[in-house]
């Protein structure tokens, strides 16, 4: 790198570590380091929560599994923003802000626990959370140091150490208010890098008809011949053998959705889009959000700012990770982009470095690790809250500082998740289906509690209990024993019964949240139903200011 490159890396750090500082200097209270004090400004409030769910994976990921499956995947774009955002601010937002101000809550376990008056939900909210987690932060933080080792050309166990000791410091110092402040500024470097490549993307190919065009020809003569391929002519796992797999999941091309009701069209609507659509509402990284403004009119403020970033962080990458099949045809001798980078992964970064200018390659850098540094601080810090204020402090008896005790738990967290980064460097496939899996199980075990808990006044304490193991049970039955991708990741499947699915059939594409959701919502409704109502004066104090 030249003088130029080292001085913006600086400036960069200089930024982040002052926002870092500007959050302590802010942090008076408890209150001011779990919950931002309840008066951000709805611009970093937005910015934080879309740059919190997007992270790596969602650019480098599913950039690439649109470059294999297509433009399908923009139904997932429509559900993060009607679902994610509208559905989630306009509905969900103001009544988690009223009940969780009239509660006294600060973590999303601490706000159904009061909710329902269960010490016990506190504690099953906070085991959850600290169950699955940290592997959807190790795999975030694997992505992002893998990209600071091979750009900047260094070990990776030193990027990893310097990574996290940065997001260490303003997370620990700065608590939530720093984490915020410095989503902000990630979440506008991600958006500017977003819409440069859309751009540059449809200027490669000519325009935006153009590029279209071209993709169809593409699929016409590099994935439409291997239908005709056997499986067993092709390298299990290699770029054409995806394409082959694509073709007999249904998919028909790049531009059109896949036959309904095929493997493919399952695959896209429940995992992908259902999946990640509406297990958006249930992450409690996100929903604490709602309760860092202080009025109804911050959260409509911020509805417009989300849904504009989340059209640019998800839908331009999977138009762009679609239409590099066009570009890598075009420039690299007859090839699509799986053919071309060699797997889902490298597509993006791979596209980045050979098809954009260097001083782009640069940008969209800092734009990749802006993503897996505003994920991982939100993370970290709800990790951290869990083992303090939700776990610590509900079986302690004595009384404690609860600022001091998240900042230790925020430590011990870290420290777990940067030693499951280095153990499983070399093996992240399982590890890269946690996100799918936390998903999933935040879906299924907390949404019917968390929306019973805000809309239904009939529900119980037993009711909510029983939803919340029913989510665990039935989605860790089928993400272990039943959906062909997590159940073959683990291999537990495989090592009991001697296959990767205890069912076959296009069941086995149904993802776990279709199945266990329904069942924990069923099961919270004939469980209250069945028990007594809780205390008028308790619900009062929920529900009226």
């Amino acid at each position: 790198m030249g003088a130029f490159e080292n001085i913006i890396i600086i400036l960069y750090l200089a930024v982040v570590g002052y926002l870092g500082y500007v959050g302590y200097k802010q942090t008076k209270s408890t209150e001011d380091y779990l919950i931002a004090g309840r008066d951000t400004h709805p611009f970093i409030m937005a910015l934080s929560y879309g740059a919190t769910f997007i992270s790596t994976a969602a650019i480098v990921g599913f950039g690439g599994v649109a470059a294999w499956l297509g433009q399908s995947l923009l139904w997932l774009t429509f559900f993060n923003i009607f679902i994610g955002i509208f559905v989630a601010f306009v509905f969900l937002g103001n009544p988690t802000r009223k009940m969780g101000y009239r509660l006294n809550a600060h973590t999303f376990p601490e706000f159904l626990g009061k909710r329902f008056d269960s010490k016990f939900i506190q504690i099953f909210g906070a085991i959850i959370i600290l169950a699955f987690m940290p592997l959807y932060a190790t795999a975030v933080l694997i992505g992002g140091t893998h990209f600071i080792s091979l750009y900047f050309h260094v070990d990776y166990n030193i990027a990893l150490f310097v990574f996290s000791i940065i997001i260490t410091a303003y997370v620990i110092a700065g608590g939530l208010k720093g984490v915020m402040l410095t989503d902000a500024l990630q979440g506008t470097i991600m958006f500017v890098a977003m819409a440069i490549l859309l751009v540059f993307t449809f200027d490669a190919l000519g325009g935006v008809n153009e590029a279209y065009t071209k993709l169809e020809m593409v699929w016409t003569q590099t994935v439409a011949p291997l239908a005709d391929v056997g499986m067993k002519e092709l390298k299990p796992g290699g770029a054409d053998f995806m394409m082959k797999l694509s073709t007999l999941w249904g998919f028909e091309g790049w531009n059109s959705m896949p036959a309904f009701l095929s493997q493919g069209w399952l695959f896209v609507i429940t995992t992908i889009t259902l999946g990640v659509g509406i297990g958006v509402l249930a992450q409690p990284q996100l929903v604490v959000r709602f309760m860092t403004v202080k009025s109804k009119q911050e959260l409509n403020r911020a509805v417009l700012i989300g849904g504009i970033f989340i059209i640019s962080m998800t839908g331009f990458i999977f138009v762009v990770g679609a239409l590099t099949n066009a570009w890598y045809f075009e420039f690299n001798e007859g090839k699509n982009a799986l053919q071309s980078a060699g797997s889902i992964g490298k597509v993006i970064p791979h596209f980045i470095n050979v098809a954009m200018p260097q001083w782009f390659a640069f940008i969209f850098l800092f734009a990749l690790i802006s993503a897996a540094m505003s994920t991982l601080s939100s993370q970290f810090h709800t990790m951290g809250t869990a083992v303090g204020r939700d776990l610590v402090e509900q079986i302690s008896k004595k009384k404690m500082n609860s600022t001091m005790v998240t900042r230790i738990g925020i430590i011990v967290m870290i420290s777990f998740s940067v030693s499951l980064a280095y153990a499983f460097d070399q093996q992240p496939a399982i590890i890269a289906r946690s996100t799918a899996i936390f998903f999933a199980l935040c879906a299924s075990i907390f949404l019917p509690t968390f929306i019973g808990g805000l809309f239904w006044k009939r529900m119980t304490t037993k009711g909510a209990i029983a939803s919340m193991l029913v989510g665990l049970i039935t989605s860790s039955f089928w993400l272990l024993f039943v959906h062909f991708k997590e159940a073959k990741e683990l291999g537990i499947c495989n090592a009991l019964f001697g296959t990767n699915s205890l069912l076959s059939g296009k069941i086995i594409f149904v993802d776990a949240l279709i199945i266990a959701l329904p069942l924990s919502i069923i099961t919270a409704i004939v469980v209250s139903k069945m028990t007594k109502p809780m205390d008028e004066k308790h619900l009062h104090k929920c529900f009226h200011d």
